[in-house]
């Protein structure tokens, strides 16, 4: 009997870990598409690129 209270309790452990991690999983998603919406306002004309890359908040291209 104490040995499935014990193992009831180690799996309320880690399923409150895993909610835990999942989380935090979402909040470094939110962040990085954070990250990507501000990147995508700052220059991205990149040597990979080779072109002009304008958006809503500036145009870093020297030819616009």
């Amino acid at each position: 009997m104490l040995m499935l209270l014990l193992l009831l309790q180690i799996l309320l452990l880690l399923q409150q870990l895993l909610i835990l991690l999942l989380l935090l999983l979402l909040l470094l998603l939110l962040l990085l598409l954070l990250l990507l919406l501000l990147l995508r306002c700052y220059c991205a004309a990149t040597a990979l690129l080779l072109r002009c890359y304008c958006c809503y908040c500036c145009c870093c291209c020297y030819s616009c």
